[in-house]
């Protein structure tokens, strides 16, 4: 539910990649046509859009601690990461509408669903696409997901995968087209070789630095936090707002690992709560305490998505290679060195307790990369694994259509070619809006 959009270099970057249709100023006007900002239209803002975007209404009190530590680490504050400038802590702004989330979905597909021209299957799992002589021509789809009947879509005009950067992939490479290699190994007839379909895969590294706090107005499985949820409750039936519209990390920032760099290449989540393996850790859970999230930004590690069979219902084969560039390695060091600076801080240090994650006991850089091998983790930004560009690993061209495959698009964060500075909801959002424009100029035809 976090809205960020990323930095104008990002863009940018893709366009000296070989997508000049892609730099910031030709997304800007996308990313403000697909949101309804409650703050108001602006340069960066836009106001007519399907995707609300708000101020967070759950304020847990230890968020302002927060901001004011990281202000006497040396960090300034910002009010909009999505405006001029990125760096700096603050409040992330979300996604939702009167404390509600609101997803692609309910702000784009909802209120559309009772259109003539839509007709939506669920309960269904695509098998593969067919194709003839290089040209997609529909595509063919169990029901009741994996153990209907077998049937097919025809496409009048062109099929839009978009499955997201672990699924579309591994359709492209059942349907026959990908790597030459991976397809012979899984038995599967090659019907085009592109090598980098599945190759290029990114995703932003996490660690988190946890430590007990002996305020007790903070999320955990303790009586007090659960009366103040229950009480909340209350709140959110009455006027959606406390802590069950939260997204637990509504503040965090952008900084820099080393003061000298040109943008941020760290991103920051603090949570009210104790927090490791996901949320999944009750033992954990169960104490009082804070988290600080340290997310590298513009990792240099690459990894893959590959095949386990030529079975739809087989799961990809997802390898991240986090961490495996040793430049990634050492700025996570300095990342952790960075959030300890911050959680050392008053007010956040009056009530501090002992640090769970990394410990004590862990200080020198040999030791903090054990713990990065150990415990970091995927933010859940996966992208890049059918990336747009003209260089021989490109899988689609700027107008998202497959290299050497007639009538096929995919429109997904897969395309990305590099990783954007920040969360990738918003971004996807934003190119879904401009292939949409894509298409409909190539489609519409100007009556004179």
């Amino acid at each position: 539910m976090l809205y960020v959009r990323g930095q104008k270099e990002d863009y940018d970057h893709w366009a000296e990649l070989g997508n000049n249709q892609w730099s910031f100023d030709q997304v800007l006007p996308y990313f403000k046509s697909t949101q309804h900002q409650e703050r108001g239209a602006s340069k960066f803002h836009g106001i007519d859009g399907s995707l609300n975007v708000a101020d967070s209404r759950s304020k847990w009190p230890i968020f302002d601690d927060f901001i004011l530590a990281a202000k006497h680490a040396g960090f300034k504050a910002n009010t909009d990461f999505n405006g001029a400038d990125q760096e700096g802590v603050g409040y992330y702004q979300v996604t939702q509408k009167n404390g509600l989330r609101c997803s692609a979905a309910k702000a784009f597909l909802t209120p559309n669903i009772n259109r003539n021209n839509l007709t939506i299957l669920t309960d269904i799992l695509v098998t593969k696409l067919i194709i003839d002589n290089k040209t997609v021509t529909g595509v063919c789809y169990r029901e009741n997901n994996k153990n209907g009947q077998l049937k097919q879509l025809l496409a009048r005009k062109e099929v839009l995968l978009s499955a997201g950067a672990f699924n579309s992939p591994q359709l492209l490479m059942l349907s026959g087209i990908g790597p030459k290699e991976e397809l012979a190994k899984n038995n599967i007839q090659l019907a085009h070789e592109l090598a980098g379909v599945g190759q290029n895969l990114q995703d932003h590294v996490d660690a988190i630095v946890v430590n007990k706090h002996q305020r007790t107005d903070l999320l955990a499985l303790r009586p007090k936090a659960a009366w103040r949820i229950l009480k909340d409750v209350i709140k959110f039936a009455s006027s959606k707002r406390g802590v069950l519209t939260s997204a637990i990390s509504e503040t965090g920032g952008f900084i820099k690992s080393e003061t000298h760099l040109a943008r941020p290449d760290l991103q920051l989540h603090f949570l009210p709560g104790a927090m490791d393996d996901h949320g999944r850790n009750l033992k954990v859970l169960s104490k009082y305490g804070i988290s600080l999230h340290v997310c590298l930004l513009r990792p240099k590690s690459r990894g893959s998505v590959s095949l386990y069979s030529n079975n739809i219902t087989a799961e990809p084969k997802i390898q991240l290679n986090m961490l495996e560039h040793s430049d990634d390695q050492q700025i996570m060091i300095k990342g952790i060195k960075l959030a300890r600076k911050i959680l050392a801080q008053p007010p956040l240090s009056t009530n501090q307790g002992v640090e769970m994650f990394p410990g004590s006991g862990c200080q020198k850089d040999e030791d903090l990369l054990e713990f990065l091998k150990a415990k970091a983790n995927t933010i859940y930004h996966p992208i890049g694994t059918c990336k747009m560009g003209d260089d021989k690993m490109a899988v689609v061209d700027q107008n998202l259509k497959v290299h050497g495959i007639s009538n096929l698009r995919v429109i997904d964060a897969s395309i990305m070619p590099t990783l954007i500075s920040g969360n990738t909801n918003a971004p996807t959002i934003m190119i879904a809006a401009k292939a949409a424009d894509q298409i409909l100029a190539e489609y519409t035809t100007t009556v004179q």
